[in-house]
């Protein structure tokens, strides 16, 4: 499986992730991550590092939240960053819109692995929990 990853481009790494999440399929996403992976917590705040975390905070996430990613358009950039524009529509459990927006996903990729992820809201890199699960925000286009 190792050398099918590494010989993906990007944009094959990209589709693949964001297709498995939207299955909820978490082992094909997280074979396409490396093992000390940093992903953002949208709906709680803060970071995880490491697959099983990232398993343990999607578990809690979809329990509350049914978000769909969509990319738009991927860019890559150097040194390792991949600019990936998204549609994101989260709704909660009882299907009520929470959120219909697009956001700036930001990856880090080393030896074919995603090794880093970081969502731009706005003006800046997110710390805290995303507005888009909060049902409180208003749709803004990110460039």
């Amino acid at each position: 499986m190792r050398a099918v990853i590494e010989s993906m481009t990007t944009q094959e790494l990209i589709a693949q992730a964001y297709s498995a999440f939207n299955r909820r399929d978490v082992d094909a996403a997280l074979r396409l991550m490396s093992e000390n992976v940093s992903w953002p917590k949208a709906s709680e705040g803060g970071r995880v590092v490491g697959k099983q975390e990232i398993r343990d905070y999607w578990a809690r996430q979809w329990a509350e939240f049914d978000p769909r990613v969509d990319v738009l358009e991927v860019v890559e950039r150097e040194a390792g960053k991949t600019d990936v524009k998204v549609h994101q529509l989260v709704k909660n459990l009882k299907g009520d819109v929470l959120s219909d927006t697009e956001l700036l996903h930001v990856y880090t990729i080393a030896n074919g692995l995603i090794e880093r992820m970081d969502i731009k809201e706005g003006e800046g890199a997110l710390e805290g929990p995303s507005a888009a699960f909060s049902g409180e925000h208003s749709p803004e286009m990110i460039p």
